[in-house]
């Protein structure tokens, strides 16, 4: 399957007024839509439109270039005051209230940048799309501080330090170690900000591929189970949780095969494990899948030739297919596609032989 060819879209750009600290309010505006300078001030007043709102959530929707993760970490390390006082990125905002703050020097990175190999699927001065393998971590964490996407991404562009923080620079959205496929890397602080605003606000195109246990009784579905951690197993999601947060996965099959189910997945929102969850939850997990549902797991394959083959794909049976949004710079529609990976292709040849064998 090749990369698909980009089509127009452009898409207009709008944002909270800033009141300017010291300067001019033209030239403020057009130095913080560039970028977010070291040292830089920012002053605004809370209009009767963001009355009641929380604070992060209100400095991510500025022109300022913040994802709200950014501005809750800025809140909570006191380089945001609400009227002249620190506070909380949970606090509630009222009508001429007045938030300011510095923009501080980011710290240094101290990840070692390591010559992996990168299948780049496009890549120019915003963004860097990759095909990622399975098998490889997105970004270090507590076990895994080398051989992730980010060591590799430092390697080749020379110019990711200090965006989105330390140990996580340019990284969007991620996929599962063992999920394979499409995704994209900001490459400055703009297209960060610009990125994850659409992912936030849900206009990006997911399109993922899954083999999933069982027979489905519709062609197509939605599932809108809310997801959270599960209340006794950490490294676990789950739909049974005090705290999930809404999740909304729409599915379609591409294939019927003999005991399984080639799906064409959907997710609308981005929660950890959401695909995983989601289906496991409806009593079909993934093949291969090593955390959710038992009968996903390669020990409960009876069948030798297709265990050989869940076990030398070693992992969920999950493939990010397509990814679409709109060009951080330049605004046109991009879309990229991944082929299908060799473990994946396995076993789906191995199951239309054994479907094919038994309609014989």
């Amino acid at each position: 399957m090749a990369t698909l060819t980009p089509t127009l879209s452009h898409q207009g750009r709008g944002g909270n007024r800033l009141i300017p600290f010291l300067v001019d309010d033209a030239a403020f505006m057009r130095n913080l839509s560039t970028e977010n300078e070291v040292g830089k001030s920012f002053y605004i007043q809370v209009t009767a439109k963001d009355q009641g709102r929380r604070l992060d959530q209100f400095l991510s929707e500025t022109n300022i270039n913040l994802s709200r993760s950014q501005a809750k970490n800025l809140i909570e390390k006191n380089y945001v005051l609400l009227n002249q006082r620190t506070t909380k990125p949970s606090a509630r905002l009222k009508v001429n209230d007045i938030v300011s703050g510095t923009f501080p020097k980011p710290k240094p990175l101290s990840l070692e940048p390591e010559p992996i190999p990168l299948s780049i699927l496009y890549e120019d001065s915003s963004i860097i799309v990759i095909d990622k393998p399975p098998g490889m971590v997105a970004h270090p964490a507590p076990g895994n501080l080398s051989g992730t996407l980010v060591n590799a991404l430092l390697y080749h562009c020379k110019d990711l330090a200090g965006i989105n923080g330390i140990l996580r620079p340019g990284i969007v959205h991620r996929l599962d170690k063992g999920t394979s496929g499409v995704m994209v890397v900001a490459k400055d602080d703009e297209a960060y900000h610009q990125l994850t605003k659409q992912f936030k606000n849900r206009t990006v195109e997911k399109v993922y591929l899954a083999i999933a246990y069982g027979k489905f009784g519709q062609e197509e579905g939605l599932i809108d189970y809310s997801i959270g951690r599960h209340p006794s197993k950490r490294k676990r999601m789950s739909i049974r949780t005090k705290k999930g947060r809404m999740a909304i996965t729409r599915w379609k099959i591409l294939e019927r095969l003999d005991g399984f189910t080639l799906l064409e997945i959907f997710p609308q929102t981005g929660r950890t494990h959401q695909i995983r969850v989601h289906l496991s939850s409806m009593g079909h997990p993934l093949l291969g899948d090593p955390l959710y549902g038992r009968k996903g797991k390669p020990g409960a394959i009876h069948n030798s030739l297709l265990k050989e083959c869940v076990k030398r794909m070693g992992r969920q049976a999950l493939h990010a297919l397509q990814l679409g949004f709109n060009h951080p710079r330049t605004g046109e529609r991009v879309r990229f596609v991944s082929p299908i990976p060799q473990d994946m292709r396995e076993v789906l040849e191995y199951l239309h032989s054994r479907s094919k064998d038994n309609f014989k």
